[in-house]
Protein backbone atom coordinates (compact mmCIF):
# COMPACT_ATOMS: atom_id res chain seq x y z
CA UNK A 1 0.00 0.00 0.00
CA UNK A 2 1.57 3.17 -0.88
CA UNK A 3 0.48 6.74 0.82
CA UNK A 4 -1.87 7.94 -1.25
CA UNK A 5 -3.85 4.31 -1.05
CA UNK A 6 -3.72 5.22 2.85
CA UNK A 7 -7.25 7.11 4.11
CA UNK A 8 -6.08 9.63 6.21
CA UNK A 9 -7.41 8.45 9.27
CA UNK A 10 -7.52 4.97 8.61
CA UNK A 11 -8.18 2.33 11.64
CA UNK A 12 -4.61 1.27 11.85
CA UNK A 13 -1.40 3.01 10.32
CA UNK A 14 0.13 0.61 7.95
CA UNK A 15 3.55 -1.27 9.53
CA UNK A 16 6.52 0.55 7.34
CA UNK A 17 8.30 3.68 7.81
CA UNK A 18 6.80 7.21 8.92
CA UNK A 19 8.77 10.65 9.02
CA UNK A 20 7.66 12.55 11.83
CA UNK A 21 6.64 16.26 11.63
CA UNK A 22 10.43 17.21 13.32
CA UNK A 23 12.22 15.42 10.65
CA UNK A 24 13.51 11.62 12.37
CA UNK A 25 12.19 8.18 10.86
CA UNK A 26 10.33 5.64 12.90
CA UNK A 27 9.15 2.29 11.75
CA UNK A 28 5.62 1.25 12.70
CA UNK A 29 5.37 -2.64 13.98
CA UNK A 30 1.84 -2.59 14.07
CA UNK A 31 -1.01 -1.58 17.07
CA UNK A 32 -1.34 -2.98 20.20
CA UNK A 33 -4.43 -2.22 22.82
CA UNK A 34 -3.79 -1.27 26.78
CA UNK A 35 -4.23 -3.55 28.87
CA UNK A 36 -6.34 -1.63 30.91
CA UNK A 37 -8.32 0.81 28.81
CA UNK A 38 -7.92 -1.17 25.69
CA UNK A 39 -7.00 2.21 23.80
CA UNK A 40 -5.32 0.98 20.34
CA UNK A 41 -1.35 2.50 20.77
CA UNK A 42 0.93 2.53 17.53
CA UNK A 43 4.11 0.60 18.74
CA UNK A 44 6.90 1.90 16.65
CA UNK A 45 10.53 1.92 16.87
CA UNK A 46 13.03 4.84 15.77
CA UNK A 47 14.75 4.17 12.76
CA UNK A 48 17.99 5.56 14.22
CA UNK A 49 20.11 5.57 17.36
CA UNK A 50 19.76 2.63 19.72
CA UNK A 51 16.21 1.36 17.65
CA UNK A 52 13.87 1.82 20.81
CA UNK A 53 10.85 0.76 21.06
CA UNK A 54 7.83 3.43 21.50
CA UNK A 55 4.31 3.31 22.07
CA UNK A 56 1.76 6.44 21.28
CA UNK A 57 -1.86 6.79 21.64
CA UNK A 58 -3.51 5.73 18.35
CA UNK A 59 -5.22 9.11 17.73
CA UNK A 60 -2.05 11.20 18.27
CA UNK A 61 -0.02 9.14 16.30
CA UNK A 62 -2.77 10.21 13.49
CA UNK A 63 -3.32 14.03 14.33
CA UNK A 64 -2.16 16.98 12.84
CA UNK A 65 -0.08 19.83 14.82
CA UNK A 66 0.77 22.79 13.96
CA UNK A 67 4.17 23.92 12.39
CA UNK A 68 4.78 27.15 11.39
CA UNK A 69 0.93 28.25 11.34
CA UNK A 70 0.38 25.26 8.80
CA UNK A 71 -1.37 21.76 9.92
CA UNK A 72 0.79 19.39 9.11
CA UNK A 73 0.48 15.33 10.07
CA UNK A 74 2.20 14.40 12.96
CA UNK A 75 3.51 11.51 11.15
CA UNK A 76 3.66 11.02 7.34
CA UNK A 77 3.90 7.38 5.60
CA UNK A 78 7.09 6.69 3.50
CA UNK A 79 6.80 5.10 -0.02
CA UNK A 80 8.87 1.87 0.23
Amino acid sequence: MNQSDQPKHSAHPVPGRYRHYKGRDYVVLGVARHSETEEPLVVYRTDYGDRSLWVRPLSMFQESVTVDGLSVPRFQHLPD
